[in-house]
């Protein structure tokens, strides 16, 4: 037997294998990275087989098929049995997370390959509070899928890759973005961006895919969005962000003022996913069968610096016509502007918070075209507020008037009404008989009074929906505000005090005591009187009006607080002025005089009805008393 020899080649070699199984111990990744890189392995399988094959079929373009390597032709068996048909489409050379750009001057919109959904939208024209672009979609924060039933598999057009084709049309810039199962069968997702308009078009079809798709049952599509803050006070701004659709002609409805809401809807034409001030809309010439909706409130408190205020989803039904799909629809990525969302006369000036019924009115067809009309030709919207509050004031002072002259008849009746209070002080009912017949022959009823001011508040309540509302307002500066649709600041404090915040805003300040002088001169005189029982505590209410104003409207818009301090500073000239030189008391005591010495004035139905009522409830009282 021969004796081995000692090879020292073989030492080098397993000296070599020594140092390589070192090195690998030494430099495999930690564990959590084995796990995570094995958690993305079917996610890469896909891709991989992609590539593959991609790249095979760019090798051999001019090749037959049968010369393809039998490893290509398994990985593209792979992504048939995953993909169906659609396998074809990760083949071609968009098979890539790339995007396209397309844009106007109004906007830049980036869709990407992956879905053909936009997945970045930057509007040219505006900034955050603090100076960034205003994007509505970025860094994934939106969705559009599209599933589709086809050959006995559920597939996602999210997961998907499109191949994109710019074209022009005229000035249009169009972006066909195709889901191909063959060079001429596809869905394909159509943009039309038109310059100077934030609208483009956008149409949903399918060619040749009846063979493909199930078409006896719908596609199902599903639309989110996360609303970025785009706002100082987020709190304020989520006020304003909700989700809005218009359904069976022209209703409208809403949700998103709670914590985690969902709806539904049928004919459904349009869907807004509104923030305060930018807006994202899908319209459709083909209204939705059904649709559901769904709102997740993402703020918990302004304390904390949250990137989102909502998160919308919307999921819609596609019905197949013909065996393919085929929908004529809208985008919208602008600004929450009721001059332009009414222009395009499709009622998406509902998704402005104009208030409802008669206050929406008064906003649409009065003080828009006032704030329009005032700011056409003053650059300055500070001025335009004050300016605005003025006219308003001054076309409101003849109902003020009335008011203050009932307030001054029921003055001057006060010594009479003592009396009758004093000669039946046990005896309400008749001190209520008497109190209501010595005003009606003065003319000088309390209703006379409350009606004027009844009359105010539809216009004080729009007025207060108006100015939060007006997109002009946005960051537009006004002495030390800088602007007018946030919250000003004089100091900032070193903490957040719950419900106020952690700064100190002037004009809610300045409207609070505007408001207090007010009350003091118009309920001064109620105090002395003797508080009557069930009647509100008039003490109260003067020192609790003033104080609701300094902590909530805060974090108000100062547009809002300045409106306030203005209408409030001018209510009380306007008292001072009825109370010292227009109303005399002297001509109201003799006019009360003359109207006491007329014959009674006929009993209205109403005014005869509660006497008899009183009449009955003495008799009652009395024979009470006998029994």
């Amino acid at each position: 037997m021969e004796e081995k020899k000692f090879d020292f080649n073989s030492v080098i070699g397993l000296g070599l294998i020594a140092i390589i199984f070192f090195w690998m111990y030494q430099n495999q990744p930690p564990p959590e990275e084995i796990e995570s890189e094995t958690n993305k392995t079917e996610q890469l399988e896909t891709q991989s087989e992609v590539s593959s094959t991609q790249n095979r079929i760019q090798e051999t373009d001019a090749t037959p098929a049968s010369t393809l390597q039998v490893e290509d032709s398994l990985g593209f068996e792979r992504l048939k049995n995953k993909l169906g048909s659609f396998a074809y489409s990760a083949t071609l050379p968009s098979a890539t997370d790339e995007y396209t750009v397309v844009e106007n001057d109004l906007v830049e919109l980036k869709v990407s390959n992956k879905g053909g959904f936009i997945t970045e939208a930057r509007l040219k024209s505006f900034t955050t509070y603090d100076s960034i672009p205003v994007y509505i979609i970025k860094d994934g924060n939106a969705l559009l899928n599209l599933n589709l039933l086809s050959e006995n598999r559920s597939l996602n057009t999210k997961d998907l890759y499109f191949e994109p084709t710019i074209s022009k049309v005229g000035d249009n810039t169009v972006l066909s973005m195709k889901l191909k199962t063959s060079e001429h069968s596809f869905l394909e997702y159509r943009y039309e961006l038109k310059p100077g308009d934030y609208m483009m078009d956008f149409t949903i079809r399918t060619q040749d895919l009846n063979g493909v798709l199930n078409t006896s049952d719908p596609a199902e599509l599903t639309w989110e969005l996360q609303g970025y803050r785009h706002a100082k006070s987020i709190s304020y701004e989520n006020r304003y962000t909700e989700l809005i659709w218009e359904y069976e002609g022209d209703k409208d409805d809403y949700l998103g003022q709670g914590r985690n809401d969902d709806d539904s809807a049928n004919e459904v034409s349009w869907i807004a996913f509104k923030q305060h001030f930018f807006n994202s809309i899908l319209l459709t010439d083909t209204p939705f069968k059904n649709a559901k909706f769904y709102s997740e409130n993402l703020v918990q408190d302004e304390e904390i610096d949250t990137l989102y205020t909502k998160r919308f989803r919307a999921e819609m039904p596609l019905e197949y016509s013909g065996g393919e799909l085929a929908y004529n629809m809208n985008w919208y990525y602008g600004p929450t502007d009721f001059k332009i969302l009414n222009g395009y006369d499709r009622n998406l000036d509902e998704t402005v918070s104009l208030g409802w019924g008669i206050f929406g009115w008064i906003n649409r067809y009065v003080f828009f075209f006032l704030f329009d009309f005032l700011s056409s030709f003053i650059s300055s919207y500070g001025l335009v507020i004050i300016l605005m509050t003025v006219i308003v004031k001054l076309l409101l002072s003849p109902v003020q008037y009335k008011q203050f002259l009932s307030q001054a008849k029921l003055k001057i009746l006060r010594p009479e009404m003592e009396a009758i209070k004093a000669k039946h002080k046990d005896n309400k009912m008749k001190i209520q008989q008497e109190t209501m017949a010595l005003q009606t022959k003065a003319g000088a009823s309390p209703m006379s009074g409350c009606l004027p001011a009844l009359m105010q508040i539809p216009v004080f309540y729009a007025l207060f929906m108006f100015f939060p509302s007006a997109f002009q307002l946005r960051q537009k500066g006004f002495l030390w505000a800088d602007d007018l649709s946030s919250y000003d600041t004089i100091f900032e404090l070193p903490f957040n005090i719950p419900m106020y915040g952690d700064h100190v805003s002037l004009f809610p300040i300045l409207a609070s005591i505007a408001i207090f002088v007010y009350m003091m001169l118009t309920t001064g005189q109620s105090m002395q009187m003797q508080q009557q029982p069930g009647m509100p505590n008039m003490k109260v209410l003067m020192y609790l009006s003033p104080l609701f104003m300094l902590v909530f409207f805060n974090n108000y818009a100062s547009g809002l607080s300045l409106y306030y301090f203005i209408s409030n500073l001018i209510t009380i000239g306007i008292v001072l002025v009825i109370k010292n030189y227009i109303i005399d008391e002297n001509k109201v005591l003799a006019k009360i005089e003359a109207s006491k010495k007329k014959p009674a004035k006929k009993k209205s139905k109403f005014q005869q009805k509660m006497a008899q009522m009183m009449e009955e409830a003495e008799k009652q009282k009395k024979a009470g008393k006998k029994r």
